[in-house]
């Protein structure tokens, strides 16, 4: 089962277009009171970690992620990367752009992989579709979320 949560925002930081601009580019601040990523590791050019999710019906969900980090002329760009030998797993994408006076634009994708138990008949059937639909406005519900997530990192910068 693949579930899908796209979230666009904009932040303004209060040190301008330079300080907005090195804020985008490291996600160890950026990123830092996201509360449902755990295990965050980054460096120059990676980020690692788990998206972790209650989902209903399905209980306590961690995802690991893996994405490169590219930095860009106004911004930087999360790309995922596939992960194999995992049955359940995430991919982080992510776009943040800066303009000169401090503005960040920022567009993130979430994209789910999950592995729910095979089921015969109309039980399993129904089981998936509930399990679908309790994961997807989970998934939704933290995304919405980041927009203040990154804006407390922003206050603790």
């Amino acid at each position: 089962m693949i579930l899908l949560a796209r979230q666009q925002f904009t932040l303004r930081h209060p040190g301008g277009g330079a300080q907005a601009l090195a804020f985008v580019r490291d996600p160890a601040r950026s990123l830092a009171a996201v509360d449902f990523l755990r295990g965050l590791h980054t460096d120059a050019r990676q980020v690692r970690g788990e998206l972790v999710v209650a989902v209903p019906v399905l209980g306590e969900v961690d995802l690991p992620f893996c994405s490169w980090l590219h930095v860009t002329s106004d911004g930087a760009e999360l790309r995922p990367q596939p992960l194999e030998h995992e049955r359940a797993w995430v991919e982080v994408g992510g776009v943040a752009r800066v303009d000169a006076p401090g503005e960040m634009a920022f567009s993130f994708e979430f994209r789910a992989h999950l592995s729910v138990p095979e089921g015969g008949g109309w039980g399993g059937a129904a089981f998936e579709k509930m399990a679908r639909a309790a994961a997807e406005r989970t998934l939704e519900r933290l995304a919405r979320t980041l927009p203040a997530r990154i804006a407390a990192a922003l206050a603790q910068d």
